[in-house]
Parts: C-alpha cells; structure tokens; sequence
C-alpha cells in the first residue's frame, strides 16, 4: 500500500499534519526501521509534501466488544435487558442476568471472559447478600474454577472468597471519603469489619493511631488477618478481633474519635454499643439501604432513636455511596456525638 516515508525527527509533526487532512488511513498501524517512520495513506488523495513509497502495512485488530459478542446469539431487546455496569471483584466478574436470558447465561458469561482483559472468573449471583454475615452465594458461569480473588484497592490488597465474606467493590470511592476525614493520631472502631477493607484502606491512607476491626463471621475474620499480616506496617495499628460486637466493644473499655457501621440492613439496631464508646465530638458513619424518598424520614429517625438512647448528637452529612437498585441508594449518615 501507499505509506508516507518521514525521518523519525519528523514524526509527530507529519502525523499531526496527516491527520489535519484527513489523509492517515486509521485502519493500519506505522512501522519503522532504523532512520524512518513510514504512515499508512487513504489513497482518494494523496499528499505532495512528502515521500511517497509502497510497503505492507498490518492492519490494526479491532478490539472486539462485549456487545460484538452478544449480539451473535442475542436480539437488540435481549441486550438491553442486561445491566451496563457489572461488579468486579479482583479478576471476579459477578454477572446479573435478568431471569429471561438465564436460558442463555452460559454464552453470555463467555461472552464477558472473552472481552474483559482482567477477568479470569465469571460468576453469577445464585442467591442475594442475606443471613447473619450477609454473604451471597455465586455460580462459576466461566473461566477459572474458583471464588477466592485478591482484589486491589486504594494500595491494599485483599484476599477474599466472594462467597464466605460481605465486600462490595463499589464502596471503593466511600472507603477514601472516610480517609479523607480522618484527623491525625485519631483511634476508630470499625465494626463488622468482614475481610478488613475499612481498616486497611485507613491505616493505609490516614495518621490514624490505632483502627481496631470487630467481625463475627469466622472466614471473613480469618481473611482480614491474612489481608493485615501482608503488610507489617498495620500489623500494630490494626488489632482485629473475632467476635459480637455486642460482647466485644464493652470488653475494649475505650472510647473512640470515629465509629464505622458499615452493615447497611441492620446497623442502627447497633446505635446502643456504638454510642457509648464515642468520644465527645466523635463522629459515627451508620450505612443504610434506602428508597431515594425515605432517606431524609431515616436520618430524622436515627437522630430520634439517638436522642431516646440519652445522646446530644447532630447529622452533619448525608452521602449517598452508590445505588443499590433503581431509587434504591447505599446511604452513609456522619453522625457527630456531643
């Protein structure tokens, strides 16, 4: 083919000018040897200001799409069925198929491996996060056989079973929110702290002095050891302990600056262990699944149980950490205790 013979100092300036133009052909990519650089032509016109020479040319693949490869064994109205965003856990893929193409979820899992560069694994959820720990239970629809992945986040590394831990990826950008805050030689009680992300994404990113993780769920807490112990720099500064929080914040005898709550069903019916072990101006973060339109009512019924509870407190922030379902948000109140 026609390609655009340039001295290699040239090269920028003669691709800007080619492009300005309307005459480099896209759809092959450059080569070079030793002193030139030679730029593939669309030949409807070809420039005078320059050498032309022929030479063979490759040709540029075609990234290949998820749609590409849907669209072989689904309908347009089949594809729109399918959620846009998908959860990545580390090279976990966790597929929602709407239950019309579950008929079909084999190919469309493939379809997912074949497109993604980071998936190794694609899982569906089989069940949604319920019982005691919040877990979930997943299928492998394709790829490796397997449900542990080490997911990287903010510099930390987490080693989980999708399957044995509550996590959610997409609390990533909520984790440095709270970093954010976070005051020099401040000490916080996480609790219900899973595979550890809240404390290690804090001891990581903040001055924190002392970040002590509570998890019930044996696997999560076993996890969240492994997570801490590959890093000896958190080592002294994030003790994590395996046990009810109703049972184990009393046994810490301490007070806190910062108590998180991220158990999003259930956390204020823990408002009665948190409370007492805030420090006068301490905040707690209390997390909550709710309908767009009930979420100002809730805030207004923590503070009210709150009160009951013979606590001075005052809502200073109210984060919406990413949707749930339609109108369904993860919500976070900042809750400051006087």
């Amino acid at each position: 083919m026609k390609v655009a013979k340039v001295v290699l100092k040239d090269a920028e300036k003669m691709k800007s000018l080619l492009l300005e133009q309307g005459m480099l052909n896209c759809n092959f990519l450059p080569s070079t040897d030793s002193e030139h650089i030679y730029f593939p032509l669309l030949e409807d016109e070809l420039p005078d200001y320059v050498e032309i020479v022929e030479r063979e040319m490759q040709a540029k693949q075609k990234k290949v799409t998820v749609d590409d490869l849907m669209s072989e064994f689904l309908s347009k109205e089949e594809m729109q069925l399918i959620p846009r965003s998908q959860e990545m856990i580390g090279d976990i893929l966790i597929l929602e198929i709407p239950d019309q193409l579950i008929y079909k979820e084999k190919e469309i899992a493939d379809a997912y491996l074949k497109s993604s560069h980071t998936a190794k694994v694609v899982v569906k959820k089989t069940a949604i996060h319920s019982g005691q720990f919040r877990t979930r239970g997943v299928e492998v629809l394709a790829g490796e056989d397997r449900k542990e992945t080490t997911h990287l986040e903010s510099g930390v590394r987490l080693f989980m079973n999708i399957e044995e831990t509550y996590f959610s990826a997409r609390l990533g950008n909520e984790r440095l929110r709270i970093a954010k805050l976070v005051k020099p030689n401040e000490e916080i009680l996480v609790m219900f702290s899973g595979c550890a992300p809240y404390p290690l994404v804090l001891a990581r990113h903040t001055e924190a002095s002392k970040i002590v993780g509570i998890e019930l769920n044996f696997q999560a807490h076993t996890f969240a050891i492994m997570n801490r112990d590959m890093s000896k720099e958190f080592y002294t500064r994030v003790p994590l302990i395996n046990g009810d929080v109703r049972v184990e914040v009393p046994r810490l005898k301490e007070k806190f600056d910062r108590v998180l709550m991220p158990l999003p069903k259930t956390s204020e019916e823990f408002l009665d262990v948190a409370l007492p072990v805030v420090k006068s101006g301490g905040i707690i973060h209390l997390y909550s699944f709710l309908n767009e339109k009930d979420i100002v009512n809730e805030g207004q019924n923590i503070l009210d149980l709150c009160e009951e509870m013979g606590f001075e407190v005052e809502l200073i922030n109210t984060v919406k950490c990413g949707q749930h379902a339609p109108y369904v948000f993860r919500v976070c109140y900042d809750i400051k205790v006087y």
